[in-house]
C-alpha cells in the first residue's frame, strides 16, 4: 500500500464506508451469480433468466439521475441507509420465499429491479460522501480502494454464490440480505455531517435540477468528452471480451478454465487498485486516461488468431490493471473541480451516460459473431476499441489534465475554468 493510502486505514468514516460497501458488493455478486440459476430452475427458460439480470440493470440506470439530485439536496447518510434497507428487505423476502418454497418469477423480477434501484441510489451518494469525509489529496487513493473492492468481490462472489446455492437455494439471498443489513448498521456509525450545505435559496424542481446536472456535463468540453468516451468504452471493451469469451465457449473450453479467466481479471484488478495511487500521483491524469483507452489493443490481434484462455486472461488482465488508476485519477479530478452543490448530479449524470451502453455490448458481440465469425468479430471489436480510444487521445482537454499535485494547487488557487486547469504547468 502506498503512503498516500495508508492514513485511510485509520480513517474512521472512510473505513466504515469501505467495509460496509465491500460486504454489500460481495453479497450483490453472490446474488447476481445465483439469479439466473434460480430463474432457470423455476422456468426452464434462458430468456427469462437473462431478463432478471436486465431488470437489475434497468433499475440501476433508471435511478442514477434522480439519485444525483437527491444526493445534492438530502442527507447522504439517510440516502445510503435507505438504499441498504431496501436491499436488505428485498433479498430477505427472497430468502424467506425460497425457504417456504413459494418463490416466483415475479418476485425475482421485482427484487432484482429494487436491488438495481438501491445500487443506483447508493453509487453517486457514496461518491459525494467520500469527497466530504476524506481530504482532497486522499481522493485518488480512496477511489482506488473502492475500485479494488469491486474486483475482489468479483473474484469471491461467483464461487461463494455457487457454494451457498449448492447448500440451499435460499442461502445466497439470505447472505445478501445480511450484507445489506451490516452496511446499514455501519453507515449509522458515521461521524461526518453528510447533509448538503444550505444556500438559503429555494430549491428548484427535481426536473430542473436533473437538467442542471446533465447540462453542466454537456456544457463543459472536458466532461462532455469523458462522458462520451465512457459510453463508447463500455460498449467496445465489453463487446471485445464478450466475443472472446463466447469464442471460448463455442470452442468447448471447460467451465473451470472459463472461470479462471474471470478470476485472472479480478486478481489483476486488485493489483491495479493497489498500485493505482502510486501511478496517479506520478503520471499526468489525462495521459493515464489515454493509456487506459488503448489498453485493450495490444492483445486484440493475438486474441483474434489464438482463442486460448491464457491469451484472453492476459488481455482482460491488462485492462483490469490499468483501469483502477485511470478511473480513480480522472474521477478525482472531476470531483475536485466540480462545485460542491453539483457533485452528486455531475457524478450521476456521467455514470448514467456511461452505463447506458452496457446492455448494447452483448448484443453487439452476438451480432459481430453471427455476421463475421470468431476471428472477424474479434478484429471488428478491436477496431471499435481503437476508434473509441481516439476520442480521449484527440481531445486537447484530456491531454492537458496534469498530475494531481498541479490540479490540486490550481483548484486551491481558483485557477480552474470550465473543468480545465489554468496553469503554465499544463
Amino acid at each position: 500500500m502506498t503512503t498516500a493510502a495508508a492514513p485511510l486505514r485509520r480513517h474512521h468514516d472512510f473505513r466504515l464506508l469501505w467495509v460496509g460497501q465491500t460486504l454489500s458488493e460481495l453479497g450483490t455478486h453472490v446474488s447476481s451469480f445465483v439469479f439466473p440459476l434460480v430463474t432457470y430452475a423455476l422456468t426452464g427458460s434462458t430468456f427469462l433468466a437473462g431478463c432478471v439480470g436486465a431488470a437489475h440493470l434497468l433499475g440501476l440506470v433508471a435511478s442514477l439521475l434522480p439519485a444525483g439530485v437527491l444526493s445534492d439536496r438530502v442527507d447522504g447518510r439517510l440516502l445510503m441507509r435507505s438504499a441498504s434497507a431496501l436491499g436488505a428487505l428485498g433479498y430477505a423476502s427472497l430468502g424467506l420465499a425460497a425457504w417456504w418454497g413459494h418463490l416466483t418469477l415475479t418476485h425475482l423480477l421485482v427484487v432484482a429491479l429494487a436491488g438495481g434501484v438501491a445500487a443506483g441510489i447508493f453509487m453517486p451518494t457514496e461518491t459525494v460522501a467520500v469527497r466530504r469525509v476524506v481530504e482532497r489529496d486522499q481522493l485518488p487513493a480512496a477511489l482506488s480502494l473502492n475500485a479494488g473492492r469491486q474486483y475482489a468481490a468479483s473474484i469471491v462472489g461467483g464461487p461463494l454464490g455457487g457454494a451457498l446455492y449448492g447448500l440451499a437455494r435460499w442461502l445466497p439471498f439470505a447472505a445478501d440480505a445480511v450484507s445489506y443489513a451490516v452496511s446499514w448498521l455501519l453507515l449509522g456509525r458515521l461521524r461526518a455531517d453528510l447533509r448538503p450545505e444550505s444556500t438559503g435559496e429555494p430549491r428548484a424542481s427535481i426536473r430542473r435540477e436533473l437538467r442542471t446536472g446533465l447540462g453542466y456535463v454537456a456544457a463543459h468540453p472536458l466532461f462532455r468528452t469523458l462522458a462520451g468516451w465512457a459510453f463508447l468504452a463500455n460498449l467496445s471493451m465489453n463487446a471485445l471480451f464478450t466475443v472472446a469469451v463466447l469464442r471460448l465457449v463455442a470452442d468447448g473450453v471447460d467451465p473451470l478454465h472459463l472461470g479462471l479467466v474471470e478470476t485472472a481479471a479480478g486478481v489483476a484488478g486488485v493489483l491495479g487498485a493497489i498500485v493505482a495511487p502510486w501511478l496517479i500521483e506520478r503520471l499526468p491524469t489525462g495521459w493515464l486516461t489515454i493509456a487506459v483507452a488503448w489498453s485493450p489493443l495490444p492483445l486484440a490481434l493475438p486474441m483474434a488468431w489464438w482463442g486460448h484462455p491464457l491469451v484472453v486472461a492476459l488481455g482482460l488482465g491488462l485492462v483490469s490493471v490499468l483501469n483502477p488508476a485511470g478511473n480513480a485519477g480522472m474521477t478525482s479530478y472531476r470531483l475536485t473541480v466540480t462545485p460542491d452543490e453539483l457533485v452528486g448530479r455531475v457524478q450521476s449524470s456521467t455514470q448514467f451516460v456511461a452505463m447506458c451502453s452496457l446492455p448494447l455490448a452483448p448484443v453487439t458481440a452476438g451480432t459481430l459473431l453471427a455476421l463475421l465469425g470468431g476471428q472477424g468479430a474479434m478484429l471488428a471489436a478491436g477496431l471499435l476499441c481503437a476508434v473509441t480510444a481516439l476520442v480521449p487521445t484527440l481531445s486537447r482537454g484530456v491531454r492537458r489534465v496534469p498530475r494531481p499535485v498541479v490540479w490540486r494547487e490550481a483548484v486551491a488557487s481558483r485557477e480552474v475554468d470550465d473543468g480545465r486547469v489554468l496553469t503554465p504547468s499544463t
